[in-house]
């Protein structure tokens, strides 16, 4: 390519490589190129009405674990050729990921700011307050007794984290003021430490609704908040999605 365009489109530094300017005029046009073909096989492949490939999606902890597994197995009890990833990271991670070509879709659960992508809101949440079950709290506190107890916050970039820092930012009530006890990756890490009274936490519905029917677990209200979010499909402002992640992008989204 290099040697067709008589320009450079890396500079090599050792072990590592950069992009040219003339790489980065490349790449954008590049990626159309490919998105016309992949258009093009598509339309002539559409008379077969088979819906088939790989279905690579990016979806950040709630969203990943509890909602996508369900919609995937429908869609290929319809589209038995279709096969699918999911990978799960942080909703930071995978709104960077699709904004970087690396993902052509994400579910996640907050709006990131990020130019290049989209977000269209495909499912309710509510993040609640949980305690251990043998936690002496009331199941009735103000923002300020809330404060005083040992809270467990999910790590940057989490959309629960996002979540709950906008919702205090709201009632005006710093984030700082939290007595944050623990700072956890995962809502797993977090319900078992719930579970082992390290402290309270915020959490999705989904993700505690078995622990709350069994008793394993109990909900904390707080007074004059209520903490309802959506999930959120979010895509490429540039990229043309091929036809099998068009029809399942139609499902999600009814």
């Amino acid at each position: 390519m290099e040697s067709r365009l008589n320009c450079k489109l890396f500079d090599r530094l050792g072990r590592s490589i950069l992009p040219t300017a003339e790489a980065k005029v490349l790449y954008p046009r590049a990626l159309s190129i490919l998105g016309d073909l992949t258009r093009l096989i598509d339309d002539i492949t559409a008379t077969s009405q088979t819906i088939s490939g790989e279905l690579i999606i990016g979806a950040s902890t709630i969203p990943g674990t509890y909602i996508l597994p369900e919609i995937a197995a429908s869609f290929r009890n319809d589209n038995p050729e279709i096969s699918f990833e999911i990978r799960i990271n942080d909703s930071a991670r995978i709104v960077e990921a699709v904004a970087e070509n690396k993902l052509l879709i994400g579910v996640v659960g907050a709006q990131i700011n990020n130019t290049k992508v989209q977000f269209q809101p495909i499912a309710d949440d509510e993040l609640i307050i949980v305690a251990a079950k043998d936690c002496t709290a009331a199941t009735s506190l103000t923002l300020k007794e809330l404060s005083k107890l040992p809270f467990i916050i999910r790590e940057r970039g989490s959309g629960t984290r996002k979540n709950i820092e906008t919702f205090l930012a709201e009632k005006k009530h710093p984030f700082s003021s939290l007595n944050i006890c623990a700072t956890l990756g995962s809502s797993a890490a977090v319900k078992e430490a719930v579970k082992a009274n390290l402290g309270i936490s915020a959490i999705s519905r989904y993700a505690v609704k078995n622990e709350l029917e069994r008793g394993h677990m109990k909900r904390i209200q707080i007074e004059g908040l209520t903490l309802k979010r959506s999930f959120y499909l979010v895509t490429s402002n540039k990229r043309t999605l091929p036809g099998h992640y068009l029809k399942f992008v139609e499902k999600i989204i009814k």
